[in-house]
């Protein structure tokens, strides 16, 4: 009885997106701001020197526009949510920004960045968390220029919606990848998990400096449950689970982190948790969903698809694109569920659908570096 609940929760969800796809009709949000890393990515890595890029066939597949650079075959999560905030277009990347109304909102997330600026740097060129703030920064400046003044700017952002979901590389490409990274032989999973956080606190808190005040922070899901990683780490297929309790830790900080600055910054920003593991768990025996240990195109050593070759044909069935990205499929799910959670252990405090009607101060632009040295430190997390 339960299941068949969920199912009807879900199909419901489902049939109201397809709805705000067709109706017309002014956003939730007058922007939106993306950062993160290839679950996100809409193309910023296509002219880097990179072999973490996805702008080739089959990737693309079902995009209305073929391979664009986002490393699936069709919507990501993000663009899903964008959608359900009604906005008519898809939030253009950083790198292709010319001729676009950036009042709109910019794509910075970058395949194979991490929060650390080493994470991700043997596949080559990455746009750390840390540099796509500063290309926000830039952003901003711009804005403030279009609008008169950064007053002005400031009044605005605090509107906007602020997406940031990262972190995935810093385990995947850094604390797992021993033969190239010695972050496991110098930390725990406690300690490294804490060193991320003290990053990704300052990332933050950059973010609220130059404006932000609604912010949806995505929490890392099972990566331990990737084809990479059951094919590198786990036994007999099954998952990589040192690595699940690993990517835990992080998230149970980072719970605390947000709940950290809610408490220490309301009423001028407000915070989110995604909790991307708990969407995962009570996904896994989703109806259509037959295929979750293996991707659906050709992969070749990179975890990447093989250019040209022909994916599967039922997509729709497979969690997993290629061995590290899911499929159009499984992100309607996260979409779904980080907009209007079918389940409240899905998000916290709030879903994005709740925290788009949240009020919030205008900050001074002073404010954030006052409340730095009041923040819970994090070390005690």
């Amino acid at each position: 009885m339960a299941m068949a609940c969920e199912r009807k929760k879900i199909l419901w969800l489902v049939l109201h997106l397809l709805m705000m796809v067709f109706v017309k009709g002014a956003p939730q949000v007058p922007c939106l701001f993306i950062f993160g890393d290839s679950l996100s990515d809409s193309g910023n890595n296509n002219d880097l020197a990179t072999v973490a890029k996805a702008n080739f066939k089959p990737y693309g597949i079902d995009f209305p526009f073929g391979p664009t650079g986002r490393f699936t075959n069709g919507l990501t999560t993000i663009d899903i949510i964008g959608q359900q905030l009604g906005f008519e277009e898809f939030i253009p990347p950083f790198a292709n920004t010319s001729g676009y109304d950036i009042l709109k909102g910019v794509n910075y997330a970058s395949g194979a960045a991490g929060i650390l600026v080493e994470s991700g740097s043997h596949t080559g060129a990455v746009i750390s968390l840390g540099l796509q703030i500063a290309h926000h920064r830039v952003i901003v400046s711009r804005i403030a220029s279009t609008l008169g003044s950064m007053n002005k700017a400031q009044e605005y952002l605090s509107k906007c919606l602020y997406y940031v979901n990262i972190g995935n590389n810093d385990y995947i490409n850094n604390y797992f990848l021993s033969q190239l990274y010695p972050t496991s032989q110098i930390y725990t999973p406690h300690q490294y998990a804490q060193l991320l956080i003290q990053h990704f606190e300052h990332n933050l808190l950059d973010l609220i400096d130059v404006g932000a005040r609604k912010l949806v922070i995505v929490g890392l899901g099972l990566v331990g449950c990737t084809p990479n990683s059951i094919k590198t780490f786990g036994t007999n297929g099954s998952c990589y689970e040192e690595g699940n309790e690993a990517v835990s830790i992080f998230n149970s900080k980072l719970v605390t982190l947000v709940d950290s600055l809610n408490f220490n910054l309301s009423p001028y920003s407000k915070s989110i948790f995604i909790n991307s593991t708990a969407v995962a768990n009570a996904n896994t025996n989703a109806p259509g969903f037959t295929v979750s240990t293996v991707g659906c195109c050709v992969t070749g050593w990179s975890g990447e698809c093989i250019e040209n070759e022909k994916p599967c044909y039922n997509r729709k069935e497979y969690v997993f694109w290629d061995d590290f990205h899911p499929t159009e499929a499984w992100n309607q799910i996260n979409a779904i569920n980080a907009y209007a959670a079918t389940n409240p252990s899905f998000v916290h405090p709030m879903d994005i659908k709740q925290l788009v009607d949240q009020q919030v101060n205008i900050m001074l632009p002073e404010f954030p570096h006052h409340f730095k040295s009041h923040l819970t430190t994090t070390s005690a997390l």
